[in-house]
């Protein structure tokens, strides 16, 4: 493309260089995109802290908004068929999806074997844009990827992946339906996120949190009930607190979100009999807490957690964005701007963060 572009470069932990590097032209297939902004996810801070169990260094960020530059050749249309052109705003999913191995070959594509074949490698391996913490970003052709729809805000959109896609895969995966009642662990993005979806799909929703601002937040996200864990401080407290708005019976979901290994243990109390339970926020191996298996099947829970979504979820996320973006205040989820320049900072700032995270803007 006869243009350099930079990227942030996490060399160990807490450890973060820019680099400069010649943008690439895109093989058959692929795309180059320049970056318009990139989100500091949670998942980029584990990596960024050293806490990641598979990433220790690679270019960083995954959670973007982009904008093609150039096409490959072949590439006419984005993976759900619509027409792509230079200039169009779109977002690509992080991971591939090989096609290959045995999980994409059983219909299980967020379990393939090759996810992560493309994402934080080192920066001097081509092409070199493996990460969105950059001015651009290079999306190879077994990662799919989608048009922004027209009128969805830009802040709004970067946040389609990989909160929520991932929310949307993972109501889907424990079947919410209208009139049940939803207990979520957490009101960080994915909890007020997963407050939204469960709302839309017509169930009654109670978010628990310990952080006011939070709480407060959760309201706006649909939540129906707000569970205090400064007021209701014990496990047994907050479950009877369920079981006081659920005609004592406890919820019929709960989703954890909070990525605190004694939530999971946490969650069987607050479900009913026969009840669902999703885990997606404890992400990193050898954080442990004392269970109870006993009580889990004794009440005949049915436990489902999610690493990842189908890719496509990520076009149903943007399509939940075009209908309900004026709904909720998701662009309010990010709440301060960086320059790339200001990497270390964003991580910093989202690291401290209350209630909010920051963007980088290359």
């Amino acid at each position: 493309m006869d243009e350099t572009g930079r990227l942030a470069y996490l060399r160990g932990p807490e450890d973060v260089a820019l680099r400069e590097y010649e943008v690439p032209d895109p093989d058959p297939g692929a795309v180059v995109t320049e970056v318009v902004r990139a989100n500091v996810c949670g998942s980029e801070l584990h990596i960024w802290s050293g806490e990641h169990p598979l990433i220790r260094d690679g270019v960083l960020g995954h959670e973007a908004l982009c904008r093609v530059a150039e096409l490959g050749d072949g590439v006419e249309t984005d993976y759900a068929g619509e027409p792509i052109a230079e200039g169009d705003l779109v977002m690509p999913a992080y991971f591939a999806t090989c096609g290959r191995c045995d999980f994409c070959g059983d219909g299980e594509p967020r379990l393939c074997a090759n996810a992560y074949e493309h994402w934080s490698r080192e920066p001097d391996a081509w092409p070199h844009f493996h990460g969105t913490f950059g001015t651009h970003y290079y999306v190879h052709p077994d990662q799919y990827f989608y048009r922004v729809p027209e009128g969805v805000p830009e802040a709004v959109a970067a946040s389609a992946n990989c909160a929520l896609s991932q929310v949307l895969c993972g109501v889907d995966a424990v079947e919410v339906t209208p009139d049940e009642t939803v207990v979520i662990q957490g009101a960080g993005g994915l909890g007020l996120t997963a407050a939204a979806v469960a709302t839309e799909r017509g169930a009654e929703t109670v978010v628990i949190d310990g952080v006011d601002a939070r709480l407060d937040r959760a309201s706006d996200f649909g939540a129906d009930h707000t569970i205090d864990m400064d007021e209701y401080d014990t496990v047994d407290a907050r479950a009877q607190r369920v079981r006081d708005l659920t005609d004592g019976r406890g919820a019929d979901v709960a989703v954890e979100v909070t990525g605190v290994p004694a939530a999971f243990a946490e969650g069987i109390d607050l479900l009913r009999k026969g009840g669902r339970y999703l885990e997606m926020g404890n992400i990193v191996p050898g954080r442990t807490t004392e269970f109870d298996p006993g009580a889990m099947t004794r009440k005949s829970i049915t436990v489902e957690s999610l690493m990842r979504y189908d890719p496509w979820y990520l076009r149903a996320a943007l399509d939940f964005l075009s209908e309900h973006h004026d709904d909720y205040p998701f662009d309010a989820l990010l709440d301060r701007e960086f320059a790339l320049d200001d990497v270390t900072a964003a991580l910093e700032h989202s690291a401290d963060r209350s209630l909010t995270r920051a963007t980088l803007r290359p």
